[in-house]
């Protein structure tokens, strides 16, 4: 009989572990990348404002790019095989998505300057480093209001604020495009414009990120 009641009961934990929505789960990994956002913007500046050790500092900034990558494949897992999520599982997928890629171009932006074998960074490089380091702030910041939705205010906040740098560096794209079609060099040309154009998609790849906190909103209104 005790061991007939220890049966249903490990039946009943596994179903329970089924059915019970696994929020802190899903939050944790949220807030993990993104923490990773948050460094790499970091390490974008100190790359672009200190432009030595550049294959060292680089090397670190795969390390957190893996980082991210294995955090959103837990988060993708765990979705897999979660019965009820705290969100709609587009939406998980979706903001998971969106956060990989702005590690994912930051990452980009940093490797160019090894590709190109670029000799010096330049003040437009760094403007999108902090820029992107102030929208991460933002991403980090509405992502903890995820966990409650009790204050909406501050995540809509966050989403208007990652919107404006998002214009802002729209701003820095055409300056820094500007300026550089007043050189000669066309190969220079080519590979800055390269580089200016992946930063400013990152910044792009944030708004996305604020969309989905929208569409969150939204639905829990």
């Amino acid at each position: 009989m005790p061991n007939e009641c220890m049966y249903n009961q490990g039946k009943l934990m596994g179903l329970k572990s089924l059915i019970v929505p696994q929020d802190k789960i899903f939050f944790e990994l949220f807030e993990e990348q993104a923490a990773t956002v948050c460094t790499a913007a970091e390490l974008l500046i100190d790359i672009f404002s200190d432009y030595t050790n550049i294959e060292e500092k680089y090397r670190k900034m795969k390390e957190i790019e893996h980082q991210g990558d294995a955090i959103a494949h837990k988060a993708y897992d765990e979705l897999n095989r979660t019965f009820i999520t705290p969100f709609e599982p587009e939406e998980i997928s979706r903001l998971v998505t969106a956060l990989d890629d702005v590690i994912d171009y930051i990452d980009d932006g940093a490797r160019m300057l090894l590709i190109y074998e670029v000799k010096k960074t330049d003040q437009f490089m760094i403007e999108f480093a902090k820029c992107l380091r102030q929208a991460a702030d933002e991403i980090k910041t509405g992502i903890s209001g995820l966990r409650t939705l009790k204050d909406m205010e501050t995540i809509k906040g966050c989403c208007i604020e990652i919107n404006r740098l998002e214009n802002v560096a729209d701003e820095i794209l055409s300056n820094a495009i500007r300026n550089l079609f007043k050189s000669n060099d066309p190969v220079e040309i080519i590979k800055l414009k390269d580089i200016y154009e992946h930063l400013e998609i990152a910044t792009d790849k944030c708004e996305d990120v604020s969309d989905v906190f929208s569409a969150i909103l939204i639905r829990h209104t």
